[in-house]
This record gives C-alpha cells, sequence and structure tokens, in this order.
C-alpha cells in the first residue's frame, strides 16, 4: 500500500480549486499561501482606470496595518503607489516584489514615510492578474510587524513559480469584474486643475508631472531619465514648482497634493 505524503499545501491548492467562482475561495486562497510562504496579510485590489480601486479581500493580524486604507490610500494616495504604476503600465501577469517595481528614491518619499511606514509594512509581493479588460488584480501578500522578516530568496522563488496557477484562478474567479465607463484620466491634468482650483496657482503641466514623480519617490537622476531631461533640468523644474507653489519641500508639497489627488 502506497504510504501518503506530506501535501498540506497542495492539498490547500485543492481546496482553493474547488471553490473558485464560489464563496470562501478568497479564505482557501489565503489558507494555501500560508502554507507556501506564511504571510502576515493579505489583500486584494482590482485597478481600474478611472477611480479608486476597490477592496475584494483583506486580512491582517494587526489593525495598524489596513487601519489608513480606505481614509487616505483609497481616497488618492493608492495614486503615488508603486503597485497601482503597475496596473498603469500593464505589466505582463505575474508575481512582483515591492523592492524591484519602487522608485529609487521610494523609501524617501513623503509617501513612504507618511503613510506607508505607519502601516508596519516591511516587504511585500503581489501576483497581477487581468480577469477582464482594463481591470487589474493586485493579490499582495505582505510581511509586517507581526513577524518582523521579508521573505526570502526561497519564498520570492516560489511566488514567482507558483504565480501563472495564481493569476489563472484568478482570472478565472473574477471574470465577472466591469471595468469603469470612460477613459482612464491623466493624473498630471487632474492635478493642474485641482491646483488651480484650490488654490489659484496655474501649474504647467511639466510642472505637475515632476511633482508626482517626486512624491512616488523618484530621485533627480531618476525623474530625469523618466522625463529624457538632464539631471541639471529636473533641478530647474522642481525649483520652479516649489516657487509656483510657495513651498520650499518635498513634506510641504505631499501636505499640499495628497488632498487633491483625494478630490
Amino acid at each position: 500500500m502506497m504510504q501518503p505524503l506530506p501535501n498540506s499545501a497542495e492539498g490547500q491548492l485543492a481546496q482553493v480549486i474547488r471553490r473558485m467562482g464560489a464563496a470562501g475561495f478568497e479564505s482557501a486562497l489565503q489558507d494555501w499561501f500560508r502554507r507556501l510562504v506564511a504571510q502576515d496579510n493579505l489583500i486584494i485590489l482590482a485597478y481600474r482606470d478611472g477611480g479608486p480601486p476597490q477592496v475584494l479581500f483583506r486580512h491582517s493580524d494587526l489593525p495598524q496595518v489596513f487601519s489608513q486604507l480606505d481614509a487616505t490610500y483609497l481616497a488618492g494616495a493608492y495614486l503615488l503607489d508603486p503597485f497601482h504604476d503597475l496596473h498603469v503600465s500593464r505589466v505582463p501577469c505575474g508575481a512582483y516584489r515591492l523592492r524591484d517595481v519602487a522608485p529609487d528614491a521610494f523609501h524617501r518619499s513623503r509617501y513612504f514615510i507618511e503613510y506607508y511606514q505607519q502601516t508596519t509594512l516591511l516587504d511585500e509581493i503581489t501576483f497581477v492578474a487581468y480577469p477582464v479588460a482594463d481591470v487589474s488584480l493586485n493579490i499582495c501578500l505582505g510581511r509586517d510587524a507581526a513577524s518582523g522578516m521579508a521573505f526570502s530568496a526561497r519564498e520570492v522563488e516560489l511566488c514567482q513559480r507558483v504565480a501563472p496557477i495564481v493569476t489563472a484562478l484568478a482570472e478565472a474567479h473574477w471574470q465577472g469584474l466591469r471595468a469603469e465607463r470612460g477613459a482612464a484620466e491623466d493624473v498630471a491634468a487632474q492635478l493642474v486643475r485641482a491646483v488651480e482650483a484650490a488654490h489659484g496657482i496655474r501649474l504647467s503641466p511639466r510642472q505637475a508631472e515632476v511633482a508626482l514623480l517626486i512624491l512616488r519617490g523618484h530621485s533627480t537622476v531618476s525623474i530625469g531619465l523618466r522625463l529624457g531631461v538632464s539631471g541639471q533640468t529636473v533641478k530647474v523644474f522642481r525649483k520652479q514648482l516649489y516657487a509656483r507653489c510657495g513651498i520650499s519641500s518635498q513634506a510641504e508639497l505631499f501636505a499640499m497634493m495628497l488632498p487633491l489627488l483625494s478630490a
């Protein structure tokens, strides 16, 4: 008689497959991930071109991880998040680690200092899937203060290996999602209008673009590469932006712009 092999992860994956398209799918998916990489938290977001992302599932043992999700992130700060940029860029399906896709100065950005750092998140891996046109799913596994540990190289590799399975399951389960009507709005153009309406300040499209790149955590060098200009030109743009807004620091820029993104 064949002896049973330890296959707890495979058995849990079978539960995910059984619940596909039915209640309990998200919880089964969470349990499977726990067998694989023992994440501290899980959130599933549907990003669309119009409007804030939709939260399809969230779970964390620490309340502070998602305590500002609704009031800050969904209200507008998501526009500064590296994972939202994956949606805008329409990256291929797969697993992406935050530290690999974040801007080079992300940890010095005001978004990181004033929002992200407060979540206690230490590391994140997200699976990107496209269940319908213009909708991207982010199935995001996080490590936070509960464990105090980042994902290991083996765990990252494991996520990359199972990514085709995760994305196929997600696309089948959430194939009924709908995209928002209307074309995607350029965030820089939105910011130009919002700043003028709120403060009577008329920013140029380039100044608004530089403001967003600064807030997202791009260094002078990174901004220059994105815009195809020299670092010195970027410094001129930043100086003009700060002078136009009557501010002198990134902290003041964040305080001024975040409520306008929310609006």
